[in-house]
């Protein structure tokens, strides 16, 4: 089995958005009643239109476990299994009014490190990719919050794009870069087209470069569509710079 990450879903101007790799590995996932979210963890850029093989270790090996290998080549991209449910408990969400007011605080308009992501991206054409802007509350509370209004079909890798990036910028993503190392994620149901969401998304913590976020997606009404945790890795401005040529 083959995974091909079209360029339309990058994140990084050469690799993939980190949520939409990991929502199209999960799907590939074998969970069980005990074990219904997945776990994805990015061990190195994902490459765009490249076929990258899918290989399932032997559970026996890895104590019952199922985990699926994502592999450019000889180099390991991730690694997908699954895991118990999320219990966190999580803060009320944002509503689409409270999250049109965030999005004109998105701190990604003035300085974004990435302007081309298909999820939160400021440079790509309207109607490519899913403009999402969040920002924080103006309560205080330090959470994020973005309006998302589905305009086509959408896989349930689009759903965990949308729950990766906001999660990015309450980690703290403005003026320093950061990528998704790890996201664990449950979608219980993908969005419609027409529907309007709301994605809120909250700080849980760093260490170091490391720094914890969780995210939740709700419809109109209130049902919860998704959430997710995740775990993000800062890295150096210069590695994502193109070379400078005389």
């Amino acid at each position: 089995m083959e995974l091909t990450v079209p360029r339309h879903y990058c994140g990084p101007p050469d690799s993939a958005n980190g949520g939409w790799v990991g929502g199209a590995l999960a799907s590939h996932v074998r969970n069980a009643i005990d074990a219904p979210a997945v776990s994805v963890r990015l061990s190195s850029p994902p490459p765009l239109d490249r076929p990258m093989a899918v290989v399932a270790d032997d559970p026996e090996v890895l104590s019952g476990t199922p985990v699926l290998r994502l592999l450019d080549g000889d180099v390991l991209v991730a690694t997908g299994s699954p895991v118990a449910e999320l219990d966190e408990p999580v803060p009320a969400p944002a509503t689409p009014d409270e999250a049109r007011a965030a999005e004109e605080r998105y701190e990604g308009a003035a300085d974004h490190p990435f302007p081309l992501c298909f999820a939160c991206g400021t440079a790509r054409p309207q109607g490519d990719g899913l403009h999402l802007r969040p920002g924080p509350l103006a309560d205080g509370s330090g959470r994020y919050a973005t309006t998302w209004t589905v305009t086509e079909d959408v896989s349930r890798a689009v759903s965990w794009a949308a729950l990766d990036c906001p999660g990015g910028w309450a980690a703290g993503v403005a003026g320093r870069p950061m990528v998704l190392g790890t996201m664990t994620a449950r979608v219980w149901r993908v969005p419609s087209p027409g529907e309007e969401l709301v994605v809120t998304a909250w700080k849980r913590g760093g260490d170091g470069r490391r720094h914890r976020a969780a995210s939740v997606l709700h419809a109109a009404d209130g049902e919860m569509l998704g959430r997710a945790e995740s775990t993000w890795i800062a890295v150096d401005p210069a590695s994502f710079r193109p070379p400078v040529t005389s």
